[in-house]
């Protein structure tokens, strides 16, 4: 199992803020050890996390054959291990959701397993096993039956590279966002995992000692709530009984806000943190990209809300929409203001393959050449975004885009916002995480705000200044304010990165072009 690399930086790679903490990454491989965990008992099977490790030619040798695959940030890293393993003439199975929405760049691999691997693991065991050594296997579109997906292959891991470990309770969003690949990937009626199988799935990482962050990955963890309701008493209780070994984070759509009963369920089993996709505060751009459910709503009282159940909030904003006003930089910098959200990813509109976003700009005419090619020297939307001739000039899109971004991750406004989140994060019902006299803690948390400050001298003063308000407060806030910070010390400069690669694009744009008479004209406002 070879998880790819991604790509080299981006808003969600957190690399110094992972030293910062001693790992190596964020976030563990879940869903090549979840297929671990289906293939046949007398396999044996070894992963490799490219991100954390290094592959060595005695590795591919000693495989017999290679699983790999992933997201879209992951493309060229899969595309190279692909190579790596036809030199050795070492057949390779690719799947995940890049090549599940673009197989044919995928097409040098030996295999290709597209879809949900529930559905047809089986189909390519078989195969493998009477002597196939190429082909694809499809899975019928949504039809994986969670409730028999086996328990994680955990043992795989070194968990002590990351900085929280995931768990998939459901697959599947209700909503029908244009942008999204989730519904195209996995549908929209969210399927369950039942909550035995969840209960199993935290004994083994309990029994193996981890204890910490765990993380709900799922598209939009409220997508079910039947179910929903069903499965966090028992979890709270089983956190309780195992005394809290560990906190909670997902991602969850904001009508989260709306309901009180299951804000105080996730609180009562250990939730602290949600991310939220909000994309734009512009009403009418929500409704243009079918993300109603964020309409009729003040979404910064519903931000509120979700802190006054003592869950931060990290979102999602994008930059590039079809329907924005002449400007919109302003309306996002006051929006993310008054919703006092530190951690915000903001990326330019990047039309993803097989959606809804890029079927329409096919049919407009508008998609570029190549728009599902990933770039090899951007890591996300930030800087290679907008693959599409946009409604609006590019120019005023970019200069819209850094606008944000220079001001959100000023070291003085952003260190206002956990301050101002703090004052509304109400941590009564969660699990106290730190006990009063521990001193080790403490000291940690002086040498993390201690260590961005000496390494962003800007931010010295108003980190130090928000870091002691909330100390003064209570334990679990200068806690909370100490992974802040520690954030910063990948979002503050990696958003600088992006603000000079931006200055760059526009600089582009803004040479003049020689005509064929000889003349040269401005092209500011190309499309693209």
């Amino acid at each position: 199992m070879l998880y790819p690399l991604f790509a080299a930086d981006s808003f969600w790679s957190f690399g110094e803020s992972c030293k910062l903490m001693g790992v190596r990454r964020p976030a563990a491989p879940l869903g090549l050890i979840t297929v671990a965990a289906m293939l046949p008992a007398d396999w044996t099977v070894r992963l490799i996390d490219c991100n954390t490790a290094e592959l060595n030619d005695d590795d591919l040798a000693w495989a017999d054959i290679v699983f790999t695959g992933g997201m879209l940030p992951q493309q060229a890293d899969t595309l190279r291990l692909i190579e790596l393993c036809r030199a050795r003439s070492t057949p390779v199975v690719v799947g995940g959701p890049d090549p599940t929405s673009s197989p044919h760049i995928y097409d040098r691999a030996d295999f290709q397993v597209l879809g949900e691997a529930e559905s047809v693991i089986d189909d390519f065991v078989a195969a493998w096993e009477s002597g196939a050594r190429s082909g694809v296997f499809t899975a019928p579109k949504f039809q994986a039956d969670v409730t028999k997906t086996p328990v994680p292959r955990f043992d795989l891991l070194r968990p002590e590279h990351y900085l929280y470990l995931g768990v998939q309770y459901s697959r599947g969003c209700p909503f029908t966002c244009e942008f999204c690949d989730i519904i195209e990937l996995y549908g929209r009626v969210p399927r369950t995992k039942t909550t035995p199988q969840m209960l199993t799935e935290l004994d083994a990482i309990y029994a193996m000692g981890y204890r910490g962050h765990l993380d709900f990955v799922d598209d939009n963890f409220i997508g079910n709530k039947k179910s929903l309701r069903l499965f966090l008493p028992v979890l709270a209780d089983w956190q309780r009984a195992h005394d809290y070994p560990f906190e909670f984070s997902t991602e969850a759509s904001v009508n989260l806000a709306d309901d009180p009963e299951l804000l105080d369920m996730m609180a009562a089993a250990n939730f602290f943190g949600v991310f939220v996709g909000i994309e734009s505060p512009d009403p009418a751009t929500l409704v243009a990209m079918r993300k109603k459910q964020n309409t009729r709503r003040n979404i910064a009282e519903s931000i509120h809300k979700i802190y006054g159940a003592g869950m931060l909030v990290t979102a999602g904003f994008i930059v590039g929409f079809d329907s924005e006003k002449v400007s919109m930089a302003d309306a996002m910098i006051d929006f993310i203001e008054d919703a006092a959200i530190p951690v915000c990813m903001v990326g330019l509109l990047y039309a993803l393959p097989n959606t809804q976003l890029t079927r329409r700009l096919a049919r407009e005419g508008r998609l570029h050449e190549n728009h599902d090619v990933a770039s090899t020297t951007s890591g996300d939307q930030c800087t290679g975004g907008i693959n599409f001739d946009p409604a609006r000039p590019l120019r005023d899109i970019l200069l819209d885009y850094r606008q944000v971004l220079a001001r959100i991750y000023d070291p003085a406004v952003y260190a206002s916002r956990i301050d101002r989140l703090m004052t509304m994060l109400d941590r009564s019902r969660q699990r106290q995480e730190l006990p009063e006299g521990d001193i080790r803690a403490k000291v940690r948390a002086l040498e993390t705000v201690h260590r961005v400050t000496s390494a962003i001298p800007e931010a010295h003063a108003p980190f130090w200044k928000t870091f002691l308000a909330c100390a003064k407060r209570d334990t679990s806030s200068a806690r909370i304010a100490v992974a802040m910070i520690a954030a910063y010390a990948h979002l503050g400069p990696f958003s600088r990165r992006v603000v000079e690669a931006i200055d760059a694009r526009l600089a582009a744009l803004d040479e003049p072009v020689p005509s064929s008479t000889g003349a040269s004209h401005h092209v500011a406002h190309a499309p693209h």
